[in-house]
C-alpha cells in the first residue's frame, strides 16, 4: 500500500482539521441545548464526542473554539446531549450556524422546547434520546475545550427500544434511532439499513473483551 505522509508540523491548522475530520469517521454527534445565565436556549451539534466513562456515567464533547454553548455550560454547569437523526438533518445542520447569541437555535429551527427532568434547560422532543449532564470537568486543548458532563438522566423513545428480556433493560435499537454522523467537509453520515452481529471474543477463564 503506497501513502502520502502528512507531517503536521509543516501544515496549517486547518489543513491538519481538514486531514483529521475526512479520516476519523464516522463521528457521532452532540446535538448539544444549553441555556444562558440570561435565560436564552441554545442548541448546537458537535461532532467530537464520545462517551468518556460508565461508573460514574460521563459523555465527554469538544467545543472548537468558544462558542455559546461552552460559555453557557461554564456559566450553569448543565447541558443536554442529544441524538441527532436522519429525520432532524436539516435542522441539526441548520442549529450549527453562528446565530447572535440572543437569538435561540429552537426558534430559529421550528424544534420543540419540552422540559427537562433532572435540569432546568430544554430538551427537543423530536429528538429520540435525551442525555441530562451536569458539568463535570473542563480541558483546555490548544484551541478547544474538551467538557465531560456526569450523566444524571437518559431518556429514550419507547419505540427506539426493543422488548428486554427477563431481568434485562430494553436495549435501543439502531435501526429505530437512525442516528446521523460527521464526515469530513460538507458530507454527513446516513445510517446504514442493516447491522452486522459479531459475537465478542472470549478467552478460555477470561472476561469477555470490551471495546
Amino acid at each position: 500500500m503506497e501513502r502520502q505522509e502528512f507531517d503536521p508540523a509543516d501544515l496549517r491548522p486547518a489543513d491538519v482539521y481538514r486531514l483529521l475530520t475526512a479520516v476519523v469517521v464516522p463521528r457521532p454527534i452532540a446535538w448539544v441545548s444549553s441555556r444562558s445565565a440570561d435565560g436564552v436556549d441554545n442548541l448546537a451539534p458537535h461532532s467530537f464526542f464520545t462517551v468518556a466513562c460508565a461508573d460514574p456515567p460521563i459523555v465527554q464533547f469538544t467545543s472548537v473554539g468558544v462558542k455559546d454553548t461552552l460559555r453557557n455550560v461554564r456559566a450553569t454547569r448543565e447541558f443536554i446531549v442529544h441524538l441527532a437523526t436522519e429525520p432532524l438533518l436539516e435542522q441539526v445542520n441548520t442549529s450549527g450556524a453562528d446565530q447572535p447569541a440572543h437569538l435561540s437555535e429552537f426558534d430559529v429551527t421550528g424544534l420543540t422546547r419540552e422540559p427537562a427532568v433532572a435540569l432546568d434547560i430544554a430538551r427537543v422532543a423530536e429528538s429520540p434520546v435525551a442525555i441530562e449532564c451536569r458539568l463535570h470537568a473542563t480541558l483546555e486543548l490548544g484551541d478547544s475545550t474538551l467538557v465531560l458532563g456526569r450523566v444524571v438522566h437518559l431518556a429514550v423513545a419507547r419505540d427506539a427500544l426493543e422488548e428486554p428480556a427477563p431481568g434485562r433493560l430494553p436495549h435501543p435499537r439502531f435501526e429505530q434511532l437512525r442516528p446521523l454522523a460527521r464526515l469530513g467537509r460538507d458530507e454527513w453520515g446516513l445510517p446504514s439499513p442493516t447491522t452486522v452481529r459479531v459475537k465478542r471474543p472470549r478467552h478460555p477463564g477470561g472476561r469477555e473483551a470490551t471495546h
